[in-house]
Parts: structure tokens; sequence; C-alpha cells
């Protein structure tokens, strides 16, 4: 098998990970109601602005079409690292209301592990890793079709 054929499979891999793992984020999070205010829609809305990044880039196979979704990609790690901090910030404050004189490690356990599951965000942030690994050295880039 050849660099280029190698390369080829593995991206064509990656992209269907990133897929199933969009299908698959984005089914949890309307099932569990994700959409109380503005801030849980952010998640929802980069899933979809994806799936039509890679709509875009599959019709157009321009290197614009490439850099929008490696935008989108990058605003993934971003709503996750956000996603992380509000998931924390909030069950450390309920966990403060509860228990006040809680603090150190005892608060970041049971922030953690609190109501509102403070990694799951992470995905996103996994995500848009991925993501940004499927665009490097795209053919896109260099007029080639996969």
């Amino acid at each position: 098998m050849s660099r280029k054929t190698a390369a080829t499979s593995i991206r064509k891999l990656l992209l269907l990970i990133f897929i199933l793992g969009v299908l698959a984020s984005g089914s949890e999070l309307v099932l569990l109601d994700h959409m109380e205010d503005i801030w849980q829609w952010i998640p929802l809305i980069l899933l979809a602005c994806s799936l039509l990044g890679l709509g875009a880039l599959a019709a157009f196979r321009r290197p614009a079409s490439l850099y929008v979704f490696r935008c989108i990609m990058g605003l993934f790690v971003i709503g996750g690292m956000l996603g992380l901090y509000l998931h924390y910030q909030g069950n450390a404050e309920f966990e403060l209301e509860m228990y006040p004189d809680m603090g150190g490690f005892e608060l970041v356990r049971e922030s953690l592990t609190g109501a509102t599951p403070a990694l799951p965000p992470g995905t996103m942030i996994m995500l848009g890793l991925m993501g940004l690994t499927y665009t490097f050295r795209h053919p896109v880039l260099n007029n080639n079709q996969d």
C-alpha cells in the first residue's frame, strides 16, 4: 500500500469516526434536552455547522471550504473548554450552596462528579481535534482529488 493510499484510508476512517461522533453527541444532547438557554445551544449549533461545513467541503472541494471547516473545528475546541468551565462552575456553586465550608480537593471532586457531568464537554474538544487532524495536508490544498 502506498503512502498516498494509506493516508487516504486514514483520512476516510477519521471522517467516518468524526461523523459518527457528531451524530451520537448531537442525539445525546437532544435526548437530554440540552436546550434550556443559549449556552446549551452552542454545542448543538456547532455540531450542525460541522456537518454543513463537511457538506460544503464535499460539494465545492475548495481551500476556502476547508478553512471554514477548520474554523468550525477551532470553535469546537473553544466551545468544549467553555463547556468544561460552565459545567464545573455550576456544580461548584451548587456544592458551595449546600456545603459552604467545602473546599480544596473535596470541592473539586464533588464538582467533577456533580449533577451536571463536568467532563462530557471534552467530547467537543476531542471531535474538534479529530476534525483538525482530518484536514491535515488535505488533498484540496494541493488540488488533488481523493
